[in-house]
Formats: C-alpha cells, structure tokens, sequence
C-alpha cells in the first residue's frame, strides 16, 4: 500500500498534472487562438531552433566536464564520456519520475566506475546549490530591471493555474496546495527521525556523503574551470532560451526583460511535472503573449503559446534521444559488483 502511494505522488501525480495544464493550455485558447498557433509553427525559422539545440549542447558537454572538478578532491578520476552518459541517463529519468534524476546520475556513474553513490550524489547536490544561486542572481536582476511586468506576469500565471478568479478570491489556489504538500512532507520527515531509528542512522550517514560532495567544491584543485563552466552552462542556457525568439518575425522584438523573465518561469515550471510536460509552454506561452497584446491583440495568446511549444518540444527531444543513446553506450564495469569501496583512484 505504501509502495502504491509513493509511486502515484511521485509519478502519476505529476504525469497527470501534466496533462491537465496540457488540457488546460489548448482549451484556454479560442479558434482564432489556434490558428495563430498553427500559423506560428508553420511559418517558424527553425534555424534558430537548431542552434539553440547545439548550444544546449555545449551546455552539457560543459556540465559533464564541470563534474571532474567536483570529483577529483573526492578522489575519483572518470572519463568525460562516463560523466557525461550518467548525466543524460539522469536528465531521461526525470522525463518519468521528476528529481529522480539526481539519484539516477549517481547509480549510473557507481555502474559504470565504482564512485560511491551518496559521495557522488554529494556532488549533484552541490551543482543544484551553484544552479540554485545562479538562478537567483538572475531573479535578482529580472526584479530590478521589470519588477512591474514580473508582477503582472505572476498574476495572469496564478489566475491561469490557480483555477482562475474563484480561486484568487477563495484565497486557495495553486500556491496554498504547494504550500500544504510541502509542509506536510517536513512533518512527516520529522516524525519519521524522531521515532524511527533505523531511518534516523541511514538519514545521517546519506548527509555525511552528501557533505563529502558539497565540501568538494572548496577543496577542487582548479577553481577556475569550475567557475568558467559553470558561467559556461548559464551563458548557453539563457541564449538556448532566447535564440528561439528569433524564429518568429513576432517575438523577434519582445525585450530582454520579457526573455529573461520567460527564462525564469520556464526554469522554475520544469521542477513541477515530468520535464516540464505541459506546465513549461504554457508558463513560457503566458510571458511571451504578455509582451505581445499591445501590438499583436488577436493573435498574441497563440504566437506566445507556438513560441512555449517549439522551446519545450526542442529541448526535450534533444535530451530524450541523447538520453537514450548514453543509456545504450554507458558501460556497466561495476554493475554486479555491490561493493562500493571499489574505486577509480588517481
């Protein structure tokens, strides 16, 4: 039974929010709405799709060369490519259960090379605690160059999410349900150390790898390539987000406020569901139309939401057949081998 929960929170819960915004997003547009959408991805340059598709790429191949740097203190020298195939193996995992990734990663690199999981994974959770600043560095610059437009957009994504103006006005929305999963989450972890020993002894010797990983980021021996790539991956993030502008003669002139802020929700909106199913064009679609109603009135909802499309649909392709050929071609070196002590040392 509680197998049975697990799953369903974890996997059909998110699959099935996911469709309903996908619902959600065809069904708020009306049938001049759709013919705009239509027009939009015939008419669309996709040269400009591509390219994003290849500075995605770079972004990567940077992140798998990043990880060297965080492993090396550890102890542990891999090969780019097995760093790299465990990193896509990860990103597909997400694509079915979301978050489960991270851990995916890190069973993916002990398989093919022997580095302790939780040591590892250490080191993931280090990487999201530098994504998670970098995030919030360009938060902080969307606040101070289009507070009011962030503001507005916030508005029209919680009306739109949120389950419209009764909810608004019932005062429970979208945010107070996050708010209430996420707290009874905490309450249940809490519990669960206080009065359960056996999950108390694991949780502590999970951190104590965990901090191995994070403390690698002081102790890398080159923290000059780490800080290149990590401006690297953000560098080509936001330009494999803004690229795609240009493949519409409409969104071509939308501001750089209105890209970064679409950067923005989009980055935050894909932590929600499986990849970001539904929920990622729709947010990106909300922003864009936003920016586009004074001049394109009629059309603007389904140019927005063409625009959300062609991002999402891009990047998860990419990362769906690239995760599929690294599952292929990730060697399995140590995946009979239980003991987690057999390591690759320099």
């Amino acid at each position: 039974m509680k197998k049975a929960i697990l799953t369903f929170v974890k996997t059909i819960l998110p699959l099935a929010i996911g469709i309903y915004l996908f619902w959600l997003f065809f069904s708020s547009m009306s049938d001049e709405h759709i013919n705009s959408f239509k027009k939009a991805l015939r008419e669309a340059n996709y040269f400009w799709v591509i390219l994003a598709c290849l500075l995605e790429f770079v972004s990567l191949w940077s992140r798998a060369a990043r990880w060297k740097y965080m492993l090396e203190p550890l102890g542990y020298q891999t090969p780019w490519k097995h760093r790299y195939h465990a990193m896509m193996i990860g990103y597909l995992i997400n694509y079915t259960i979301p978050r489960a990734g991270e851990p995916g990663r890190a069973a993916m690199l002990f398989r093919s090379d022997g580095v302790p999981f939780a040591k590892s994974f250490g080191t993931i959770i280090a990487e999201r605690a530098v994504d998670v600043i970098m995030l919030g560095l360009f938060c902080c610059l969307a606040l101070l160059i289009g507070y009011n437009d962030l503001m507005s957009i916030l508005t029209d994504i919680e009306t739109q999410l949120g389950g419209g103006e009764t909810a608004q006005e019932s005062g429970f929305g979208i945010k107070q349900i996050v708010y209430l999963v996420v707290g009874i989450g905490f309450l249940s972890g809490l519990l669960l150390f206080y009065f359960h020993k056996g999950f108390r002894a694991k949780l502590i010797d999970f951190i104590k790898g965990i901090l191995n990983g994070v403390f690698a980021i002081f102790k890398t021996k080159n923290p000059g390539g780490f800080i290149f790539h990590t401006f690297l991956i953000w560098a080509c993030w936001v330009l494999m987000f803004i690229v795609p502008f240009f493949a519409l003669k409409e969104t071509s002139d939308v501001p750089f406020t209105g890209m970064l802020i679409g950067f923005i929700a989009g980055s935050i909106g894909m932590s929600f569901t499986n990849g970001g199913i539904g929920v990622y064009p729709l947010i990106v679609g909300l922003v864009v139309s936003f920016y586009l109603q004074d001049d394109y009135p009629a059309d603007a909802r389904g140019i927005g939401n063409a625009l959300g499309m062609i991002i999402w649909i891009s990047n998860t392709a990419l990362m769906i057949i690239l995760g599929l050929i690294s599952l292929t071609l990730l060697p399995k070196n140590y995946a009979n081998n239980d003991d987690s002590s057999r390591e690759l040392r320099k």
